[in-house]
């Protein structure tokens, strides 16, 4: 028997919805593998700015360092667009990010053959199938340079900066992950234009002397953006920066059908991580039991074997999932013909109920 600590970020929008969803699986593989997670709820985003007039208060950092791990909904909506930069909901994200130490952001882009129809390209193009790792550094860049405004607004700027200990970091995670995968790397960056870009390609080059089993490529992002959109099947890893990776990942995960299906685990040098869909807040279906739970419920499986060491749970997480899919129940977002379709809550529990 093991017991763990989960903070719980709902956050805005669908947020608490799907976390709860999330929150009925978890408890069902407690049950079953008799493990004892415990959960402490936290404010985080716009629910946060209406509670304390801040998007991250001191309190969320607090109890996330002492959990064992964070879950994560989603935060943000035009509800709170009147809020000044510097304390909107997308403000809080960063933060909890930096305070963490979570500096990389693992995004796996999946295409589960039950929902082949639901990609937008065609057939001969996912022939070989689709799985992609997205490793995008999380704490770096231009979300966290230094910025400039003209007080008469005539003009703004943001600085994209990287230090080599910065590539270095998120260059060794990449290195990894791809050692476990299939040993192919591309490294993504503007090296043609950016200065940044030209740091990070040389540090990368340097580090794959000690990495001799993995092929090193590389991209400039736009070339990437285009490859991923004709010919996803020749990537396996995909290094590359803050910015580069927001944008890349969510393309990638455009090409797996669905934006709900798919999570992402933040980590940094401890086993503590943040785990979440990809996905936003979707505030226009918020509270009507229609969003997609999956992309979350696969998140804390990805927390499962990532922060708590239990392969086996996580496992079972996804094989529920698949069995729930083989028997035809779709969300809307991933709804064809022929399928039965079910809300939010309904399709969290029939995972739970195969776990």
């Amino acid at each position: 028997m093991a017991e763990f600590n989960i903070a719980l970020i709902k956050g805005d929008g669908i947020g608490p919805e799907i976390v709860n969803g999330a929150v009925t699986v978890l408890d069902a593989v407690a049950k079953k593998f008799n493990h004892t997670f415990s959960y402490t709820d936290v404010l985080m985003g716009g629910c946060a700015i209406d509670a304390t007039g801040v998007p991250l208060p001191q309190e969320t950092i607090d109890i996330c360092k002492k959990s064992d791990s964070v879950l994560l909904g989603a935060v943000g909506g035009p509800k709170w667009d009147s809020q000044p930069p510097a304390n909107r909901p997308e403000k809080g994200l960063l933060g909890i990010r930096k305070a963490l130490g979570l500096y990389s952001n693992l995004r796996p882009s999946i295409l589960k053959p039950q929902l082949k129809a639901a990609s937008p390209l065609k057939d001969e193009k996912l022939e070989n199938g689709l799985d992609i790792m997205v490793v995008r550094e999380l704490t770096g860049g231009i979300y966290f340079g230094k910025r400039e405004r003209a007080e008469d607004g005539s003009w703004a700027s943001d600085e994209e900066r990287y230090s080599v200990e910065e590539v270095k970091r998120i260059g060794k995670i990449a290195f990894e992950t791809a050692m476990l995968r299939n040993k192919k790397l591309v490294s993504v960056d503007k090296a043609n234009v950016l200065e940044s870009s030209r740091l990070w390609r040389k540090t990368i080059t340097e580090m794959s002397a000690e990495y001799p089993e993995v092929t090193l490529t590389y991209m400039y992002v736009d070339n990437a953006a285009m490859q991923l959109a004709i010919n996803p099947a020749q990537f396996d890893v995909i290094v590359t920066s803050n910015i580069f990776g927001d944008i890349l990942s969510d393309l990638s995960s455009a090409i797996a059908g669905s934006i709900g299906m798919l999570p992402s685990a933040s980590l940094g040098a401890s086993k503590c991580g943040m785990y979440e869909p990809i996905h936003g807040s979707a505030p226009d279906i918020a509270g009507m039991d229609i969003a997609n739970p999956i992309a979350t419920i696969v998140s804390a499986a990805m927390m499962l074997e990532m922060s708590f060491g239990l392969i086996e749970e996580a496992k079972a997480i996804n094989a529920a999932v698949d069995k729930v899919l083989d028997m035809d129940y779709r969300t809307t977002d991933i709804m064809s013909d022929g399928m039965k379709k079910v809300g939010c809550k309904e399709m969290a529990q029939l995972i739970a109920d195969n776990i």
